[in-house]
């Protein structure tokens, strides 16, 4: 596997995994889950607050989109051998936990939700929505990531190497 090929397979995974996330969101908002949790308008106060001025709406959406497509695409394709399970799909639940338990006890708590978002006061409907965000996300991440892996492969060679990788 070349470094080329690692780089374009994190950031292809990434890309559509966010965009799942976007499409998550967008029909949270259609739907009208949890209108009191609105976790990017948090965000955006946060970073108004941070600099010292106002910042646009939509700067929260493409430093998450950013986010999702790169770094976290990157990082999951550095550790995915490391992660337990033995398909794309299990090591994206396993990756999606743990950015769920870092969400929650650290990123919620930095823009002011509380750890699991308990100040938006909407009990636990905050966490399990962004529980089942980031496994969304996380789960399509490992799925193409794997998909991509080797294009020549069949789902048992797949399945075979990701084994011998554990």
């Amino acid at each position: 596997m070349t470094m080329k090929g690692w780089i374009a397979r994190s950031l292809v995974a990434g890309s559509a995994a966010t965009l799942v996330h976007f499409l998550f969101m967008y029909f949270k908002s259609r739907l009208g889950l949890l209108p009191a949790f609105q976790p990017y308008h948090s965000f955006q106060i946060a970073l108004s607050r941070w600099v010292g001025s106002d910042v646009p709406a939509i700067v929260p959406w493409l430093l998450s989109f950013l986010n999702g497509m790169t770094l976290i695409g990157l990082l999951f394709g550095r550790v995915i051998e490391r992660l337990p399970g033995r398909s794309g799909a299990a090591k994206g639940l396993s990756f999606g936990v743990i950015g769920w338990l870092l969400l929650n006890l650290i990123f919620f708590p930095l823009i002011d939700l509380g750890p699991f978002a308990v100040r938006v006061g909407a009990g636990i409907g905050p966490a399990l929505l962004s529980f089942a965000m980031l496994l969304t996300y996380s789960i399509v991440l490992g799925i193409v990531y794997v998909a991509l892996d080797q294009p020549g492969e069949n789902r048992a060679q797949q399945s075979a190497r990701l084994k011998s990788n554990l």
